[in-house]
């Protein structure tokens, strides 16, 4: 039996679930090395900005016990040379491309969509929501507050080309984060990606200082994944209608099966990727395996399936 992994997210169509996760596969050059990127569903690009961005210094990663803490600081050349250089060569190679903004106010953010809807063979936009707002106190996100988060999305939303879909990047550490999932879903995003790093610190015992610069990082890999999961659970199940891309400590196609069953439609490897760079292939090939074995005749079948099951069913 062949399985038909076809799975659609926002209006976009992929052949595939398995996509990049932004930030860990930059536009997809890196990894065209170990396997084609156009077997997958998309590349997620690197947050692009609309100018360049030198980010912070180092140190600017730490390994913890199970995952990396990080703090880039959004390093990128700027939107002009993603549209001249990056997204040309992805496109080129047949890879489709959900291209990751982030601005530094909203007025950024409805700029970059304009630029980026401009720009032929995008698949979709997603809006990195975890950046700092400029209109609210220090160290504070747009995703912390649904208000601000709504207002991004929004403008995004307006400036976009209305057939290209808009995907909400969530953060887990939030007061409620079906809230702020509504609250960008009525601003009309298209989809959710969720969940972005979960801020947290490590303290490097040899010189009792932060291991990172800046002291906070964000934190990613197999850490945070049952907290993803249960994220995409509680917002697929109270938008049933919304499609998800799952993403936190994806290393195996067992854990898009996870994410899937638990209201996925789409699902990204992250982390792993910097310690194996066809992990996005073999993820793939043990999803196509897992769901055969399950009997499943499409990927579709399994989004949401755990609401549908009780409990150690």
């Amino acid at each position: 039996m062949n399985a038909d992994l076809r799975t659609r997210v926002g209006g976009m169509d992929l052949p595939n679930p398995v996509v990049t996760a932004a930030g860990c596969a930059g536009s997809g050059r890196e990894l065209s090395q170990f396997f084609d990127i156009a077997s997958i569903g998309a590349v997620t690009t690197k947050s692009v900005m609309l100018e360049p961005h030198a980010g912070r210094p180092a140190p600017r990663m730490a390994e913890t016990p199970s995952g990396m803490l990080s703090t880039t600081g959004m390093q990128g050349p700027g939107v002009d040379v993603f549209l001249q250089r990056d997204l040309p060569w992805l496109l080129a190679r047949g890879g489709r491309a959900i291209v990751s903004i982030a601005g530094a106010g909203v007025g950024e953010f409805g700029e970059l969509a304009r630029r980026i809807s401009a720009a032929e063979g995008v698949s979709a936009i997603e809006v990195n929501l975890s950046c700092p707002d400029p209109a609210a106190p220090s160290g504070r996100h747009f995703a912390d507050d649904a208000s601000h988060a709504a207002a991004v999305v929004q403008t995004v939303r307006s400036h976009a080309r209305s057939d290209l879909p808009v995907l909400a990047k969530l953060a887990a550490d939030v007061p409620d984060v079906v809230e702020l999932a509504s609250a960008c879903v009525e601003a009309r995003a298209d989809g959710l990606s969720m969940i972005n790093t979960v801020r947290g610190m490590a303290v490097d015992t040899r010189t009792l200082r932060p291991a990172v610069a800046g002291g906070m990082g964000g934190l990613s890999g197999p850490a945070i994944r049952p907290l993803a999961v249960g994220c995409v659970y509680r917002v697929h199940e109270a938008l049933p209608g919304v499609p998800i891309i799952g993403m936190g400590g994806v290393r195996t196609g067992a854990d898009v099966l996870e994410f899937m069953a638990a209201g996925a439609s789409a699902v990204a490897v992250g982390t792993t990727n910097f310690s194996d760079p066809s992990a996005c292939s073999r993820v793939l090939r043990e999803f196509t395996e897992a769901l055969e074995a399950r009997g499943f005749a499409r990927a579709s079948d399994v989004v949401g399936a755990a609401h549908r099951q009780g409990a150690g069913a």
